[in-house]
């Protein structure tokens, strides 16, 4: 009798159960569809290419060629046409100067930043960590770095073949990151900044892969795949290492004799900054905000210079004439010296240029995501309401035919002054624009042109015709198989 009531019980509480489990289910279905309807309504007057019921455009944006097949849309639909990746995700996709001004010369909600009044507080606070005073004393970081790099590329260079030039970047760009940030001094990164670097990377590929699969979108069936719990993983490696940096300096700091030599550094490190940092009621950031600015800046810095440098390093294997042009000024500019000074950054006028045409067509990244926290009305008499998603397609807007010329050439020219000058404000946008454009835009702009310099000084790069770069959209721009180079030393007596 007990055994039978028992078993009603349970057979009843899985009834329950599974009745629940189904209407939840059919609440989020409804939710899902009443915003479908709602970003389908609001992109009703943007014509754009033909979606798929299930997919809606993920599978032409997951394909190799994926970027050029936006441009190719971008031809065919004036200033921006719908995007949905999967059935319940549909953002605007715009690549025209003036819609990108009507959404990013004002606030927004970034999908993966901070909002509102939290994010001016930070910005502010963050702020002195990038003045020039601060920046001056990372050119040397950048030298030291980026030597130790050219060193181990002399001995790859001894075996005349080409070699993947991605990887070696990245390192020396999280070597250069982790003594700006946490001050490590003049040690290489040990196994637990590797592990960390392993972790910021596997995230870069792991938000890429679920912004594309819709079968990801959904948080509690993300959670439960290999894929999410991957995610998970390389989530708290990164937090448990910036949490052990934080705890290590705050240690430091009780100590006296510590904090004297902290203070005596020739400069203070992002980490010191932060943990100096005060509002106007003196209030300090908290150990959860310390962590998020910190793993921000990590996150956002490295992998981006480090697809920077890569894909300039391409440009001037592939464009011969610029690369000796610029090699020629970085010369002239060292002189008989053996490194560079903070005065010399502003002098690489050529260098610069061609850093900026690289940008302009192989943007780090590669396409940004905002969603609208206002109505916004568009040049052409079209709008948006609140709500609203939208995808700002860098590597578009830079190939738009109506602002660049002859997009496809690499013309550094198109940023003298006098061009610059002529030029849409919106119409370049590598760093983002407005109010909430990139903060370290100036720290990457100097590694960017130290690091080149030293490099051209030390080497000739030619491509491999065999194994060209394929490009990958991964939050950051790749190559599918790395860029491959060859590289010619230029060091006397090298036996090359």
């Amino acid at each position: 009798m007990v055994s039978t009531l028992l078993s009603l019980s349970v057979s009843h509480l899985v009834l329950w159960a599974t009745g629940l489990i189904l209407v939840l289910g059919f609440l989020k279905l409804i939710r899902l569809l009443l915003r479908r309807q709602m970003l389908a309504r609001a992109m009703d007057s943007f014509p754009g290419p033909p979606t798929h019921w299930l997919f809606g455009h993920a599978q032409e944006i997951q394909q190799t060629g994926s970027l050029d097949k936006v441009v190719t849309w971008a031809h065919q639909y004036d200033y921006a046409h719908p995007l949905w990746l999967g059935p319940f995700l549909g953002f605007l996709n715009i690549y025209e100067p003036d819609y990108a001004k009507a959404v990013y010369s004002r606030g927004g909600k970034g999908l993966l930043v901070l909002q509102g009044p939290k994010w001016y507080q930070h910005r502010k606070l963050l702020t002195p960590g990038f003045h020039y005073d601060v920046l001056k004393s990372y050119v040397a970081v950048f030298t030291n770095s980026t030597h130790a790099m050219l060193d181990k590329w002399e001995e790859k260079a001894r075996e005349d073949k080409s070699f993947d030039i991605f990887c070696d970047v990245g390192y020396m760009a999280l070597d250069s990151l982790m003594k700006c940030t946490f001050g490590k001094g003049d040690s290489s990164l040990g196994h637990r900044d590797s592990s960390y670097y392993s972790a910021v990377r596997d995230l870069t590929l792991l938000m890429q892969q679920r912004i594309e699969s819709f079968q990801y979108h959904n948080d509690f069936i993300y959670w439960l795949t290999p894929h999410g719990r991957r995610f998970l993983r390389a989530c708290q490696a990164a937090h448990d290492h910036t949490d052990q940096v934080i705890r290590e300096r705050k240690a430091a700091l009780q100590d006296e004799k510590e904090q004297e030599k902290i203070q005596n550094r020739r400069h203070l490190d992002f980490l010191d900054i932060l943990l100096g940092a005060r509002d106007e009621n003196g209030i300090k950031l908290s150990d959860a905000d310390l962590r998020a600015e910190v793993d921000t800046f990590m996150f956002e810095g490295h992998d981006t210079t480090t697809s920077g440098i890569s894909w300039f390093l391409y440009c001037m294997a592939l464009y011969p004439q610029h690369q000796h042009r610029c090699r020629e000024e970085v010369c002239e500019i060292l002189g008989d010296r053996d490194s560079f000074q903070w005065d010399d950054l502003v002098k690489m006028t050529y260098l610069t240029m061609c850093i900026k045409e690289s940008f302009r067509l192989y943007p780090p990244v590669p396409q940004v995501y905002r969603q609208l926290s206002k109505p916004v009305n568009f040049v052409d008499g079209r709008s948006l309401p609140a709500g609203s998603l939208i995808s700002l397609h860098i590597y578009a807007l830079h190939r738009n035919s109506a602002v660049w010329p002859d997009p496809e050439v690499f013309d550094p020219l198109r940023f003298s002054s006098e061009n610059v000058a002529r030029r849409h404000p919106f119409a370049f946008m590598p760093f983002s624009a407005g109010p909430r454009n990139c903060i370290g835009q100036q720290f990457a702009m100097n590694e960017m042109k130290v690091v080149t310099a030293l490099c051209l000084l030390r080497f000739e790069f030619a491509l491999d015709p065999l194994q060209l770069p394929v490009k990958m959209p991964q939050l950051i721009l790749r190559s599918k198989n790395g860029i491959h180079l060859h590289l010619k030393s230029l060091r006397l007596g090298s036996g090359k």
